[in-house]
C-alpha cells in the first residue's frame, strides 16, 4: 500500500510540475493566436495560426515593421495583429497620394497591399507625434484595416504589446518564420 501511495504522490507532483511549466510558457514565453480577418493580407490570411513571442520584448524594444499582437481596448478577448510603422517620438502622416511619412520623409516599405485611398488616411491625414512609449501600427491591407489611423485604436502604448508574431503554424503548407525584410 505504501508503494502505491508513493507512486500516486510522485505522479501528482509530476503533473503539477508539467502544469506549472505549461502555465509559465503560455504566460511569459509564447502563445498561439489565430488571425481573424483580412487586415494583414497578403502577409497573413484569415484563419492563419501563429505563435506569438512574448519574451523578446522584455530584452529589446519593438522595431519598425515588426508584426505585433495587442488587445483591442473596447472588446474583451479581442486581439489585433498589426505591423509597426511609427516608433516612439516620431511624427507620422499620410498624404493625399497615400504616401506614409515618418518625420517628414517618405517611408520606404513594400508591405502595403495597395496605395492608401484618401478616405482611409484617418487621423493620420494630419501629423501625429508619438509619445515616448507609443507606436503607430497599420495592417498590410491598408484600405481594409482597423489600426492606428482610427481613433478607437489609436497609438499603441508599449505596455499594451503582448508580443510579436513569430511563426505561422497553420495551415501546414504555409509554415514559416514571420520576419521583416
Amino acid at each position: 500500500m505504501n508503494k502505491v501511495l508513493k507512486e500516486i504522490l510522485s505522479t501528482g507532483v509530476y503533473l503539477l510540475v508539467v502544469l506549472a511549466i505549461t502555465y509559465l510558457i503560455i504566460a511569459y514565453v509564447g502563445q498561439r493566436t489565430e488571425v481573424n480577418g483580412n487586415s494583414m493580407q497578403p502577409t497573413l490570411n484569415d484563419g492563419d495560426n501563429l505563435i506569438v513571442d512574448k519574451i523578446s520584448y522584455r530584452f529589446r524594444d519593438p522595431e519598425r515593421f515588426d508584426i505585433i499582437v495587442f488587445p483591442f481596448v473596447y472588446k474583451e478577448s479581442t486581439y489585433y495583429i498589426k505591423r509597426i510603422i511609427g516608433l516612439p517620438g516620431e511624427t507620422v502622416q499620410i498624404d493625399e497620394e497615400g504616401r506614409i511619412y515618418i518625420n517628414g520623409e517618405v517611408l520606404q516599405e513594400s508591405y502595403g497591399r495597395e496605395v492608401i485611398q484618401e478616405e482611409h488616411r484617418g487621423i493620420a491625414a494630419e501629423p501625429i507625434t508619438l509619445g515616448e512609449d507609443e507606436y503607430f501600427v497599420m495592417g498590410d491591407n491598408r484600405n481594409n484595416s482597423s489600426d492606428s489611423r482610427l481613433p478607437e485604436v489609436g497609438n499603441i502604448k508599449r505596455e499594451q504589446i503582448i508580443g510579436r508574431a513569430w511563426v505561422r503554424i497553420w495551415p501546414f503548407q504555409d509554415i514559416e518564420m514571420i520576419t521583416h525584410q
